[in-house]
């Protein structure tokens, strides 16, 4: 009798040892995926994101949403009288216990729900030798308490929500899916088998699972054929990250990365993380993209990005970091966080500056001609010389025609005049981040010569379109951030008007550009240096929209503008939001700014009604001087230093040489006649010359050009 007292006091020890079971809702409330899944403001699935790389776990799925074929064929190869027995079958111990003594093998006697008690409880596991005598007790021990507590359709739920299947799949989801592409509600009789077998040995070779696999078909009185390929290509197949996650599309990769970062810092909740999101709009906005780096295809042109902003309380409604691996070889690059050059999508707020300080109106007027900038970097000085983006100069013309047709000298001297430090600050006021100094970017500055991120550029549109009032976007549901007023709201309402006015545009863009919307929409683009980046961003009365099209690598795109790049994507999304919800009008002119007819003398803009700032209003306009027609050399001055940069094309660094109508010489060789000549500059001290028809030498001139030889592209 002292063994059967021994087991006696084993047990008793084991089972005082053991708190209380955990309940079934606790299990299941415990249960976390090994993909968090991201959802839109409405609950509609986003994107999966592997969030635990220890396991493939899926959801949790009801016994009800189990096919009955695994139910069954999980019963009859694990546990053939599970729905009889009180958690022990003492039987299939017995049997057990005699097979692994009279074989010296190891065979199974636990059932189902004794495997459960090992799951649950990591003291009673299964380690690779075999459970000792008082683990086993304790397994026992714990199933009785299971079966006292919970109901059989409970214990066999909980066990198929958490059994290891294979290698690091945990749960009937996640190998269903992976296994078999489909959810556990559509597995039929052979693929249940298949898993049924695994439950024994999980990472047995595909021939000893398709063997197990027949016997549990055998047992239902099915046929066989066909489960050894099934076995093997369930086994093989390699479907990706995303097919644990089934039925959720991948349409916004790049924020669930962040969506899983921020789940891992929280509190970790249970279920799908929410977003501010609009699913129908980000589909949308993701096809619109990808729709047009297809039609851009031979132009050199591989990636590209869209961001969509409430503007009242800065949620983000479309986040598209990329258009996809199928367009893009560096699509894991989220574009909406990537820092780029913006382009002339700065001077809004160059010119918003000015206006607020009241150094200009909207019709005061700015000379685009030929000017040269003192400027210098690391201690190196230099002549800065601005160039329009059709290298053309259109001379006196006013403030809302050179924003709305983004003419870059007169920018260049609205910056002079405010300084590279006042503008710095207010851009970085707008959350734009320019790294560096002033003082390192210099004029260039205003033309976009920093590097800024989607992300903040359409923020800082935003403010536009909220008067000048900043807050910060977010992407979770959640109080909005009182804003901070950073720009003066007169004049963010006269930027707003420029950019909303297609006839101060029309000078570069035409009357009818895909900046052009049924709706009010104020909109800028940018093109930065040697077309690596293409930009659109605008807004409407409810919504911000910005776009980039480019190379992730930096690379030149080919004959590619703003409005060829990255309008036609912005033009597609406002036009659809005004689909959906009727155009609203244009903002009313806030307190303090008032409307006069003016008059233009001596220059070719149109006689019409203009805005200002009160106080600053004015009644004609025209240029301070009147310039006489040249004589000599009118660029470049003497003395003037050039730099070249060896990763532009020489295309773009030639040097404008203008005067009066003569004769050009360079270093003694006639280069050509006229009062316009282009020339590819090269390295060295030059002397240009300038001469009547009749030889008479006008006016000569010294420069220097620096830099290491242009590259041929």
């Amino acid at each position: 009798m002292r063994p059967a007292l021994a087991a006696a006091a084993l047990l008793w020890l084991a089972t005082s040892a053991l708190a209380a079971p955990p309940s079934f809702e606790q299990v299941r409330a415990a249960h976390r995926p090994s993909d968090l899944l991201l959802v839109d403001r409405a609950g509609v699935p986003l994107n999966s994101v592997r969030v635990d790389p220890t396991v493939r776990r899926g959801d949790w799925v009801p016994l009800a949403e189990v096919s009955p074929a695994l139910r069954t064929a999980l019963v009859l190869s694990e546990d053939r009288r599970f729905w009889e027995h009180a958690g022990v079958d003492w039987s299939g111990l017995a049997r057990s216990a005699w097979a692994n003594a009279v074989n010296r093998r190891t065979q199974g006697g636990s059932t189902l729900t004794m495997q459960l008690a090992g799951l649950l409880d990591e003291g009673l596991a299964r380690p690779t030798g075999g459970r000792s005598v008082v683990q086993k007790i304790g397994q026992i021990s714990l199933a009785r308490e299971l079966e006292a507590r919970w109901r059989k359709t409970e214990i066999l739920e909980a066990y198929l929500n958490s059994v290891p299947l294979r290698g690091e799949l945990v749960g009937v989801a996640a190998a269903s899916q992976q296994l078999f592409g489909k959810h556990p509600s559509g597995l039929d009789a052979p693929e249940a088998a298949v898993l049924a077998a695994l439950v024994r040995a999980p990472n047995a070779p595909a021939a000893d699972v398709s063997r197990r696999a027949c016997g549990v078909l055998q047992l239902q009185k099915l046929d066989c054929g066909g489960v050894a390929l099934l076995a093997d290509q369930a086994l093989t197949r390699r479907p990706g990250p995303a097919a644990l996650a089934a039925g959720s599309p991948q349409l916004a990769p790049h924020l669930a990365r962040q969506a899983a970062a921020a789940w891992r810092a929280g509190t970790r909740p249970v279920g799908p993380l929410r977003s501010t999101l609009d699913a129908r709009l980000q589909r949308l906005a993701l096809q619109a993209l990808q729709q047009q780096l297809a039609e851009l295809q031979g132009r050199n042109v591989q990636d590209g990005a869209v961001l969509v902003l409430d503007n009242r309380s800065g949620e983000v409604l479309a986040w598209v970091g990329s258009a996809g691996a199928a367009l893009s070889s560096a699509h894991e690059v989220d574009a909406v966080l990537a820092r780029r050059q913006p382009g002339s999508t700065l001077k809004p707020f160059v010119y918003g500056l000015a206006f607020e300080r009241r150094l200009l109106t909207p019709a005061s007027l700015l000379d685009d001609t030929p000017t040269e900038l003192a400027t210098g970097v690391d201690g190196i000085g230099g002549l800065y010389q601005p160039q329009n983006y059709d290298r053309r100069f259109k001379g006196w013309l006013s403030a809302r025609t050179a924003l709305g047709a983004s003419l870059n000298v007169p920018t260049v001297r609205v910056g002079a005049m405010l300084g590279p430090d006042a503008v710095f600050e207010r851009l970085n006021a707008l959350g734009l981040q320019i790294d560096h100094t002033a003082g390192y970017h210099g004029h260039a500055l205003v033309l976009g010569s920093a590097d800024v991120t989607l992300l903040a550029l359409a923020n800082a549109y935003r403010t536009l379109a909220n008067g000048g009032l900043a807050s910060p976007t977010r992407w979770q549901p959640g109080a909005a951030v009182a804003p901070r007023r950073v720009m003066d709201a007169r004049a963010a309402w006269l930027v707003t008007d420029i950019l909303a006015d297609n006839n101060a545009r029309a000078l570069t863009f035409g009357l009818d550009s895909p900046l052009v919307t049924r709706g009010f929409a104020a909109a800028k683009t940018g093109t930065s240096k040697d077309m690596r980046d293409n930009w659109c961003v605008g807004f409407t009365a409810r919504h911000t929209v910005a776009v980039w099209v480019g190379n992730a690598a930096g690379e030149p795109m080919h004959h590619v503008s703003g409005t060829s790049g990255a309008a036609p994507v912005w033009r597609q999304l406002v036009q659809a939001l005004m689909a959906e919800d009727p155009p609203q009008p244009p903002p009313a002119p806030p307190a303090g700014v008032l409307r006069q007819p003016v008059r233009f003398i001596g220059v070719a803009e149109p006689d019409r009604p203009e805005w200002f700032i009160a106080g600053t209003e004015q009644a004609v306009f025209q240029p301070r001087s009147v310039q006489a027609a040249p004589f000599g050399i009118a660029q470049p001055r003497d003395g003037s230093l050039f730099a070249l940069d060896p990763d532009m094309p020489p295309q773009a660094q030639r040097l404008v040489f203008e005067g009066a109508d003569g004769v050009w010489h360079l270093d003694g060789k006639r280069l050509g006649s006229g009062p316009r000549l282009l020339w590819s500059p090269w390295p060295g001290r030059h002397v240009l010359a300038l001469r009547s028809a009749d030889g008479r030498l006008l006016q000569q001139v010294h420069f220097e050009v620096r830099g290491a030889t242009v590259r041929a592209r």
